[in-house]
């Protein structure tokens, strides 16, 4: 029973890459689009919504599965949530070539090559009408 439950988990857990490098490697070798988030995980009101209705969703976990690349890039504030130094480094390389304003939440659309297909944040919609917003930018 308990291994079921494990299995279970796994089938439902989302792949958010943290490498960026390797997520536009697997955006080249499946011909996908990178969806890249910029998030406070723990102080942004609207980045924590996000997360729990549309990221967390069965709707978008499928979708994202089969039509892109899913990148988190977070900025975590509270000590005991702070990433690793390389990978705070690797952030903020990020924010300063797709985030400048230093917008939080922000969810970009990219193309296999780097380029901004199109930009969101919070919506309070639901998970289907979000996942048309980002498949609008591919068109």
């Amino acid at each position: 029973m308990i291994l079921f439950l494990f299995i279970g988990t796994l089938s439902y857990s989302q792949n958010w890459k943290t490498n960026f490098e390797e997520a536009k490697a697997q955006s080249i070798s499946e011909n996908k689009n990178i969806l890249l988030v910029f998030s406070g995980s723990d102080w942004c009101a609207p980045c924590i919504k996000l997360e729990n209705t549309i990221w967390k969703s069965e709707d978008f976990k499928k979708e994202s599965e089969q039509k892109w690349v899913i990148f988190k890039a977070d900025f975590p504030k509270k000590k005991a949530n702070l990433l690793s130094a390389e990978l705070t480094v690797s952030n903020k390389k990020l924010a300063d070539q797709y985030n400048k304003s230093g917008n939080f939440p922000l969810v970009l659309l990219l193309d296999k090559t780097g380029s901004v297909l199109g930009i969101t944040g919070y919506k309070n919609i639901t998970p289907q009408e979000y996942i048309q917003i980002i498949h609008s930018f591919e068109k």
